[in-house]
């Protein structure tokens, strides 16, 4: 029979209760309608017009168990989230609630779904129809990084606040110890401290556009509110937003344990606690019912098995409860005992045993399972009696369209508890709870004792007195055919590390095809006098040796590293491959495929794709340094180099009278003279010809170039100008600056964007090294959503440090505090020692410059250089280059009033901007 008064049902199951024999269950009902939107939003409607109050509960079919690994925490984190405003609503969901008069607000996450309801005035349905909607299809653009650090911050405390409850620990050691790695139940709702710290907004963001869309979400309107209505406001409201992507669902996953596990651990408690804990089956089972009557009788009311073995007749334990969690694809069934104060708990734990036994051998009695029944049925009711809120009628409906696909499946779970006997019960407990138990023992922790007195902790200790750096002695010989040399001993190991230093560098493109210098230097070990590539590989490895060669702006390198037993055939090799040679045409046309693999690479990678394109905004596109800064040249420069033209860029550039060889290893300078004489006599004498670095002037304003890379997740800003040589008197005060501004990880640029804004991964600043005007590049790869944020940063702080905040006292004493020390380390290996050499030769420093240079860090003024920045920054010339997703950056950037945004394409070419 069905009841049309909700208040009727009621009347008549509080007085079957106070009967003192059991009646018959009462037939319950919740009567619904429903429909589907377009987008797959499923609508549920109950009319119940007993107030002029209508709950909406909206259910979105995502918790804990959708999260892929390394996000957990992220259904719990977009709960909040979600009620810190939308895209047109900037504010606390909850105040606007207030305002009109809602009752039983509130949002949930558990491992299956995430919820939000709330029971408002008739008058105010559509306030809230507006507020759920705008936050299912308008809420991405209203979480910002500011929004994200906040919420996870707030669930961060969270956790530790529930953490720091007694016997907080528990739920983890549980959660993980019931579940197999890569259940979707092994990690905890509230997720872990590093998952959390880890979610970037554009993680966020993908969870939400992966979860959160209408298809995936059911909602509930009960009480003041009739179909037609509700089909005309759903549809009004929450018509235009979009369905969101197909999904996959985790089937049931019991994870079904055998054998007993036993933990220990210790908290801050006065009490010890046990917890006992199997794994059964999931919601809407018929064995989880069961066994949720089973949990009933066990605990609940004095006459229960184990209150009144443990509480009422031993008195070993002051609470005792048994319940079962029953999620989506599995359950758990938990018994807690908290052992009395100088009670054994585990006497405590042979006294559960023994009613357990009990329970298993004989079973529930009749009466256990009707009082079990009843108290059931009766929590149901009370919940059914209203409209919203836990347990209430809009949320019953929810669960099952959710869960199961049939919003009136409670019928079911009624029908099996109503008609549950000793039988099924029994049946359940045998099956579920025989075997596989997980026991958890916390026990108080002891406070120990420590020494009374330990090291002073009151600040970090001073260190002693440093070591003065130094530098190797260097020697300087020159072989007759004009071939310097630049010798330094070092012997901790046996190896001659071999560094030959030719003026054949990139720059020396500007006489031939852009990246024929990396590709002649490339090409010098793929065939040299006899030796094919193969063989000079194959006797590298026969002499123990390493071989290299490459080039960078300036200079050209060909590198060894022989075993000191092996130097004089390993420097035979060496001066073949620098002197004879052969540039094989077969071995050509398979680099210039690698070569223009590499660039197609470098058109695709936002570093690569700024740092092509950079060089020509600064120094203009014919000058020497006006080509991409790998080497790499371009397709059609690649394309057009032919063996001739190597043959011609070797005969060129390859001059001893313009190279030195910086030799660093165990060996001795009078030693290595007839060696190298040997090889490199053949050598003609002669010099490479002169190249002309011109010098460019800075732009007379900034300008900012954007190269658009579609769905890209971060943007990549570069900023810079052309700087001061390397080689000038002001070097160690520029070093300094940098390091101030970007160079070290505690610098202003990346301790704004990356510590204060955590807006990037990583701000920094750097001058590209060169014998001519070199760059000067301020650098940040940042989240595509705060790119004109990040951009405005940098730009203050470039102005900051040639105005209003200078280089203080206490920067620059915290760098060159920190260079000088970290000199001997950076000198440790003979190769770091013949890095500093060739930095010396490459450009021009004096003899004497690493022996002077740890006296001339520590004797820079303050003044000197604060006058030094502002000379070589000048944040209104600075040219800015930004690659990112332009649909989502060019407005911001464009609204920063900086400069007009000037559209290119990946090899610096302007690009049309669309009508």
């Amino acid at each position: 029979m069905r009841f049309p008064f909700p208040q009727l049902i009621l009347s008549l199951v509080v007085f079957a209760l106070a009967m003192p024999a059991f009646g018959e269950v009462p037939t319950i009902d919740i009567p619904y309608q429903s429909f589907v939107l377009d987008n797959g939003l499923t609508v549920l409607v109950h009319e119940d017009r007993k107030v002029p109050m209508v709950a909406v509960n909206l259910w979105y079919h995502v918790g804990s168990k959708d999260e892929p690994p390394g996000r957990s925490g992220f259904a719990h984190l977009f709960e909040h989230l979600m009620f810190n405003g939308s895209e047109n609503y900037r504010g606390e969901y909850l105040t606007a609630l207030e305002s009109v008069g809602a009752t039983d607000v509130n949002g949930t996450t558990n491992e299956d779904r995430t919820n939000y309801f709330q029971n408002v005035p008739t008058s105010a349905l559509d306030v809230v129809m507006w507020l759920e909607s705008d936050r299912m299809g308008h809420l991405l653009g209203a979480i910002s990084q500011d929004v994200l650090d906040e919420q996870r911050g707030v669930v961060q405390n969270e956790k530790r606040q529930f953490e720091n409850q007694p016997y907080g620990l528990s739920y983890e050691l549980i959660t993980k110890a019931c579940f197999p790695p890569g259940h979707p139940y092994s990690w905890t709702i509230i997720g872990s401290m590093e998952d959390l710290e880890a979610a970037s907004l554009d993680d966020v963001k993908d969870w939400f556009r992966q979860r959160y869309g209408a298809s995936n979400a059911v909602l509930v309107l009960a009480g003041d509110i009739d179909v037609a209505t509700a089909r005309q406001k759903a549809e009004a409201f929450f018509g235009d937003i979009p369905p969101g992507p197909p999904l996959a669902r985790q089937e049931e996953w019991i994870a079904r344990r055998t054998g007993s596990k036993r933990q220990e651990a210790q908290d801050r408690v006065a009490q010890s606690r046990l917890y006992r804990v199997w794994n059964i089956p999931g919601w809407g089972s018929a064995d989880g019912d069961y066994l949720d009557l089973v949990s009933e009788l066990m605990s609940q009311g004095k006459s229960s098995r184990l209150y009144k073995r443990l509480i009422y007749d031993d008195r070993s334990a002051t609470e005792v409860q048994a319940y079962v969690d029953l999620r989506e694809i599995a359950g758990l069934f938990t018994i807690e005992v908290t052992v009395a104060p100088g009670k054994d708990p585990a006497a405590v734990e042979q006294a559960l045993d023994e009613e357990l036994e009990r329970l298993l051998v004989d079973g529930p009695t009749e009466a256990e399972v009707e009082r079990a029944r009843v108290r059931w049925l009766a929590r149901f009711v009370r919940g059914a009696e209203r409209i919203g809120g836990f347990g209430g009628k809009s949320d019953i409906l929810a669960q099952c369209q959710v869960y199961r696909g049939d919003a009136a499946c409670y019928r079911e779970t009624l029908e099996r508890v109503a008609e549950a006997g000793p039988e099924d019960l029994h049946g359940a407990f045998r099956r579920w709870l025989d075997d596989g138990d997980y026991n958890l023992l916390v026990n108080p922790f002891r406070e120990g004792k420590a020494a009374e007195q330990g090291v002073d902790r009151s600040a970090l200790p001073t260190p002693g007195a440093a070591s003065e750096p130094s530098f190797p002695e260097i020697e300087r010989m020159t072989l007759k055919n004009g071939l310097e040399v630049v010798f330094a001993q070092r012997s901790a190991v046996p190896v001659v590390n071999l560094t030959l230093m030719l003026d054949a560098g990139a720059a020396a493109d500007e006489a031939a095809a852009a990246g024929t210098s990396r590709l002649a230097m490339s090409m010098l070990d793929e065939g040299a006098g006899e030796l094919d590539s193969i063989a000079i590989s194959d006797r590298v490895a026969e002499l123990g040796a390493t071989l290299a060669t490459f080039s960078d702006l300036d200079t050209g390198y060909v590198q060894m590293s022989a075993l000191a037993s092996n130097l004089a055939p390993s420097l035979e090799l060496f001066a073949s491959v620098v002197l004879d040679p052969t540039f094989p045409e077969d071995e050509l046309n398979r680099l210039k495929e690698l070569q223009k693999a590499t660039i197609e690479r470098e058109k695709t990678q936002p570093f690569s794709m700024a740092l092509r394109v950079f060089p020509r905004l600064l120094y203009g596109e014919q000058h020497a340094y006006g080509k991409p800064l790998s080497g790499t040249g371009t397709v059609a420069s690649t394309e057009a180099v032919e063996r001739q033209d190597l043959v011609q860029f070797h005969r060129t550039w390859f001059k001893p009278g313009s190279a030195t060889l910086v030799v660093v290893g165990d060996t001795r300078l009078e030693a290595l003279r007839p060696l190298l004489d040997k090889a490199f006599g053949r050598w003609p004498a002669g010099e490479a010809p002169s190249k002309e670095i011109a010098r460019v002037e800075r732009p007379p304003r900034e300008a900012i170039y954007l190269i658009d890379r579609p769905g890209a997740i971060q943007s990549v800003i570069l900023g810079g100008q052309v700087g001061p040589p390397k080689a000038n008197p002001d070097e160690v005060a520029i070093e300094i600056v940098n390091s101030v501004l970007g160079g070290d990880f505690s610098s202003r640029l990346n301790l704004n964007l990356r510590e204060d804004k955590n807006w990037s991964y990583g701000a920094f600043s750097f001058f590209l090294d060169a014998r001519g005007q070199r760059p000067f590049i301020a650098a940040a790869p940042v989240q595509s959503d705060k790119t004109a944020e990040s951009l405005q940063e940098a730009r203050a702080e470039l102005a900051d440090l040639v105005g209003e905040r200078p280089v203080s006292a206490d920067e620059m004493s915290r760098v060159q505090t920190n260079r000088t020390l970290q000199l001997p380390g950076t000198w440790e290996t003979s190769g770091e020692v013949s890095q500093a050499l060739q930095e010396m030769v490459r450009f021009g420093l004096a003899p004497d410059y690493w022996q002077r240079y740890p006296e001339a860090v520590r004797s820079a003024e303050l003044e000197g250089v604060q006058r030094v920045a502002r000379q070589v920054i000048q944040p209104h010339r600075m040219v800015w280059v930004v690659v990112g997703d332009r649909s989502a950056i060019e407005q911001p950037l464009r609204d920063l009033g900086i400069a007009e945004i000037e559209l290119i394409d990946v090899d610096g070419r302007p690009v049309a901007t669309a009508p």
